[in-house]
């Protein structure tokens, strides 16, 4: 699954981003920062809150306090919650919030996360995101070195969903694809494309060779 993923500080670009989608994909990303645990700054709370789609989506957010916007994103209809391992918070009663309000909960982990650090967390959540890049930034440098952390964690959870985000592009999607992840999550190479209809569908086609 190509899961296109929306970066964006300006709330017009984003009505924009998620209007393109809605011609090619029905599921999407949208990438909150907080300025704080990145040190980049999306989109607000009540920005979100006044927003629509039709698209499906998840939010995947880097910032300190995810339960802050569980609210804004349950008004947009988000699905899916994913938050990050790395914050400081209590991860289990996030988890538990996150379900109470009616989503499905996600764990991002990054580059420098090892699996026995989270091991604990992964029969609590839906899906496991592994970072590729520092997160924080469009178009930032891809990670190889999580492509053999994915390929070890299938090995001892085959049936948890997988997915990969950062740095994803069509000269590295077959490698990626071969670890067996369940969903790629690609920003620039298709939201920044003179094309993003036909990048999505290059993607696609690779990932049905």
């Amino acid at each position: 699954m190509i899961v296109p993923a929306l970066l964006t500080n300006d709330k017009n670009e984003l009505t924009q981003m998620l209007d393109v989608c809605s011609k090619f994909a029905d599921f999407v990303q949208i990438d909150i920062m907080d300025g704080k645990f990145v040190p980049s700054r999306s989109l607000d709370k009540d920005e979100i809150r006044k927003l629509r789609s039709s698209l499906r989506c998840e939010a995947h957010l880097m910032v300190n306090n995810p339960l802050e916007w569980l609210d804004a994103f349950k008004d947009f209809g988000a699905e899916r919650i994913i938050f990050h391992f790395e914050i400081e918070d209590e991860k289990e009663h996030i988890i538990e919030e996150i379900r109470k309000k009616g989503f499905g909960v996600g764990l991002a982990v990054n580059p420098s996360t090892s699996l026995d650090e989270f091991e604990s967390l992964v029969s609590k959540v839906d899906l496991i995101l592994f970072m590729s890049v520092v997160p924080g930034f469009y178009g930032s440098k891809f990670i190889p070195s999580v492509l053999d952390k994915i390929r070890k964690f299938r090995r001892i959870y085959p049936h948890k969903k997988t997915g990969i985000d950062g740095g994803v592009k069509l000269d590295n999607v077959r490698i990626i694809k071969d670890t067996g992840v369940d969903c790629i999550c690609v920003g620039s190479a298709i939201l920044k494309s003179t094309s993003p209809y036909k990048a999505y569908e290059r993607f696609l086609d690779i990932c049905n060779e």
